[in-house]
């Protein structure tokens, strides 16, 4: 699940946009609705962060390109495999 998501720093079009994000985050959720947890937050691009109002919360399977793939290296490789981990432990207890 998490080894499968794009780096911070990521350039795409979504399906139907016409305006290219940025991945700035993982996993986010809306405030309003906690439970709530998509796969990326993104910014325009190439504008950057403006305010929260120009946020965008997105899946993977929302992207139609991936213009630039991010940074990769072992620190994010380990922090993947963490998450990874996290996830895996939150839902074993939830089903316990």
């Amino acid at each position: 699940m998490f080894k499968d998501l794009l780096p911070i720093g990521s350039v795409v079009l979504l399906k139907g946009g016409s305006k290219k994000l940025m991945i700035i985050g993982l996993k986010p959720t809306k405030e309003s609705q906690p439970d709530d947890v998509y796969d990326y937050i993104g910014v325009l691009y190439p504008e950057g962060f403006i305010s929260n109002e120009y946020n965008f919360l997105f899946n993977h399977e929302d992207i139609n390109d991936v213009v630039f793939t991010g940074y990769s290296n072992p620190e994010r490789e380990s922090f993947v495999e963490f998450m990874q981990e996290a996830y895996d432990n939150l839902n074993k207890n939830s089903n316990q």
